[in-house]
């Protein structure tokens, strides 16, 4: 597993080259957290002005429990999903947008903000389906475990929900390349991930590393500051994350577009096949 692990981090050394070349894809991951902050302050501003914030806070901490629950309006609900499934589609969205850019330079074009977007556009009644898909799931799942007091169902829950993210884990890619609805998608994703199964939780394991190293690197001078000056502090950590996550999320994006790649059976331009072959393996056979 630590080989296949440090694999994944020689694939993200490639996916830092491809970022320099097209730098503006760190754009994508920072759309994304303004649309993010958009919707929540937007509903937010919803909730607040209906009631439905102090209905809801009243559910969440009354201890009349099931009194306060009743008293939650089914607008409220609608509010919350629709928030919901409106976060997943901003996310959903630019992810796909920069997939979609990755794959162009990977293909051997050169993309832009634009080409992105452009792209993602085309494709953005199967990203909403997807989005709505993908957030029902993961609302239904959060309940499920929010309402499961066994610790055995509780795990049960997260193993479901781990199995749900590995089979679709090549959704976006599909979505933004072949012609095929949301749940085309999901099929198609999961047949390759049996295909390939086993490389897609190293490939998780090592990004969540890569996300721990770049908070931990972004914390250091925002400390380091904080310790003089802690307002200038807060300000510096809140800028050094952020640009540490967006560069983060921009490689995982050009990763999983390299990733794609390979499992149809092509070779993406900037990666060396012999390194993804090593890194990845069928579950099944010694090659593809």
């Amino acid at each position: 597993m630590f080989q296949t692990i440090g694999h994944t981090f020689e694939l993200m050394k490639t996916s830092w080259g491809v970022l320099q070349k097209d730098r503006e894809l760190l754009w994508f991951p920072i759309f994304s957290a303004i649309g993010v902050a958009i919707v929540i302050g937007l509903f937010f501003a919803i909730g607040n002005a209906t009631g439905a914030v102090d209905r809801l806070s009243e559910g969440t901490t009354s201890e009349a429990g099931e009194a306060a629950t009743e008293a939650i309006q089914g607008g409220d609900v609608v509010l919350i999903v629709a928030a919901f499934i409106l976060v997943y589609f901003v996310v959903i969205f630019f992810n796909a947008a920069l997939v979609s850019a990755a794959l162009e330079r990977l293909r051997g074009g050169d993309p832009n903000v634009r080409s992105g977007l452009n792209h993602a556009m085309a494709h953005i009644h199967t990203i909403l389906g997807w989005a709505i898909i993908s957030a029902s799931v993961s609302l239904i799942l959060q309940i499920a475990k929010a309402n499961q007091r066994n610790a055995f169902g509780r795990i049960a829950l997260e193993i479901v929900g781990g199995v749900w993210e590995f089979l679709t884990f090549f959704v976006v890619p599909i979505l933004v390349s072949e012609n095929v609805g949301p749940f085309g998608a999901i099929r198609r994703s999961s047949g390759l991930v049996r295909k390939t199964w086993g490389r897609q939780i190293t490939a998780n394991f090592g990004f969540f590393i890569v996300y721990l190293i770049a908070v931990v690197i972004a914390i250091i001078p925002a400390f380091l500051i904080g310790l003089v000056i802690p307002i200038a502090g807060v300000v510096v950590g809140l800028i050094t994350g952020s640009i540490a996550l967006a560069v983060v999320q921009a490689l995982e994006g050009i990763f999983k577009a390299a990733l794609y790649e390979y499992a149809m059976g092509e070779r993406p331009q900037e990666f060396d096949l012999r390194t993804l072959q090593t890194a990845y393996r069928p579950a099944q056979e010694g090659q593809y």
